[in-house]
């Protein structure tokens, strides 16, 4: 019997450069996790909100807001853990590339959610593009850090 799998369900290229262990470790998590990492959410997403568009696809066990490590505010990911693979198989399927407050939202297999990766990592507490960002974009939370200092009055 031949198993089919979705494109959107098989891994992608991208690997957590932090993760603690060798590459074969990480493969291996990834194949068996439950856990999904949810990139470019609005900074006004609520924790509401993922639980209602998340529960379409199955229980979820809990929900990791993803968080400004010196505010302590919501700074545009987080990650969701269900109770089955297949659950997050459904996930990866129908609610990778979806719109949530007005932004495309993306999801990618997680090796496992470990106390501290909540927190973004860039050198201001947020996430790292947070930095090199240049534009406006109202539904993530304004101007990059770039921009603001060079507004008058900027930071």
């Amino acid at each position: 019997m031949t198993t089919v799998i979705s494109p959107s369900v098989e891994l992608s290229s991208y690997r957590d450069q932090h993760f603690k262990g060798s590459r074969s470790d990480q493969e291996r998590l990834l194949r068996v996790t439950t856990t999904l990492y949810v990139g470019n959410l609005s900074y006004y997403t609520t924790e509401e909100q993922l639980y209602e568009l998340f529960s379409k696809c199955g229980d979820i066990k809990r929900i990791i807001m993803g968080l400004d490590k010196y505010k302590k505010t919501p700074c545009g990911f987080c990650f969701v853990e269900y109770y089955t693979r297949a659950d997050g198989e459904s996930c990866m399927r129908y609610v990778n590339g979806t719109r949530l407050d007005d932004r495309i939202i993306r999801t990618d297999w997680d090796a496992g959610f470990i106390e501290g990766r909540q927190y973004g990592r860039g050198k201001h507490g947020g996430q790292v593009r947070d930095e090199y960002r240049t534009d406006f974009d109202g539904g993530r939370g304004g101007y990059g850090k770039i921009v603001q200092q060079k507004l008058p009055g900027g930071v």
